[in-house]
């Protein structure tokens, strides 16, 4: 039996590519919070690579950085992936390197899966903590329901999650990063134009700088060396069958 995959990413340019525009692309900076084992990470990686890898080691906080284009615009995105949160005696349990990535962010994901109703009860604490990091600040926040393929173990159901996003005042997407890339895509497309456009609109003043340092060596060689450990493993696998 014979396993072949290849490598397909979203629309991605250098700046001052062929194609690209000269001009130091508009950076857009993400944070993607929620429970443990919700699938974050994989999240992020669907996003900017558009591969599903099913295991991932343990997430130590890892930030991707890549410039890709939408709607026609030259984005440098920067997305954050977070450890997991929990409550703790009916409060967060956010340590200070969660509320770094809060407050550096330009826009937030706040994640739970269908599967784990712990999860769901995160999200009104998530999103009250986001606001209290951003004081006066309208910093954009979608909801993502994940899992949403699991439907045979769900503990959540989806239009609870979408009730609860539309009394928050966020957007809402239900996804399966197993199944789907142009759902995870949507969501953040919407963060990243709301961001865009409130650039647009800001003083310079009022534009944060960053508080969190890049990666110390280039986060896209880490998801190649796991797409290459992770084709292995399914190969040993399929040649011991």
């Amino acid at each position: 039996m014979r396993l072949t995959q290849s490598m397909c990413t979203i629309a991605e340019c250098a700046p001052g590519g062929e194609g690209c525009p000269a001009a130091r692309p508009r950076l857009v900076k993400i944070a993607v919070v929620g429970g443990s084992g919700v699938g974050k990470t994989a999240l992020v990686v669907r996003f900017l690579t558009r591969r599903f890898i099913g295991d991932y080691e343990r997430n130590a906080g890892n930030l991707y950085s890549r410039h890709i284009q939408i709607d026609g615009e030259v984005l440098a995105i920067q997305v954050q992936d977070t450890p997991g949160v929990q409550i703790h005696e009916h409060s967060l349990d956010c340590n200070e390197q969660l509320n770094r990535c809060i407050r550096w962010a330009d826009a937030l994901v706040i994640v739970f899966s269908i599967t784990d109703y712990k999860s769901y009860e995160l999200l009104s604490h998530l999103y009250h903590h986001v606001r209290q990091m951003h004081p006066g600040n309208a910093v954009p926040v979608v909801i993502v329901a994940n899992k949403a393929d699991l439907l045979h173990i769900k503990e959540v159901e989806p239009q609870h999650g979408l009730q609860l996003a539309n009394m928050l005042g966020c957007a809402f997407y239900e996804v399966s990063v197993s199944e789907n890339y142009n759902d995870v895509f949507n969501a953040f497309h919407v963060l990243c134009k709301e961001v865009s456009k409130q650039q647009t609109t800001s003083t310079p003043e009022r534009r944060r700088t960053s508080l969190i340092p890049r990666p110390k060596s280039p986060n896209m060689q880490d998801l190649k060396r796991r797409f290459k450990q992770a084709l292995s493993a399914k190969v040993r696998t399929v040649t011991s069958v």
